[in-house]
């Protein structure tokens, strides 16, 4: 899937059901626990922490300069 493609599919995902994105960018683990404690308790922060984990680290592209 393309990168900005699989980006935009991730935000949407981040602001309907913050959980399920973060459970499909990161797995599970701590972020995915935290995400569903803050949208439990209220939505908004577990949009807000959804959105931090899923963009604050980009997706590596295959095809960068240090590779070749």
């Amino acid at each position: 899937m393309d990168d900005k493609l699989y980006r935009i599919l991730i935000v949407l995902l981040a602001i309907f059901f913050p959980p399920v994105a973060v459970a499909v960018d990161k797995g599970c683990g701590s972020d995915l626990v935290i995400n569903i404690i803050l949208t439990i308790i209220i939505y908004i922060p577990g949009v807000i922490h959804a959105l931090w984990v899923v963009l604050r680290n980009p997706p590596k592209s295959s095809g960068s300069a240090n590779n070749a």
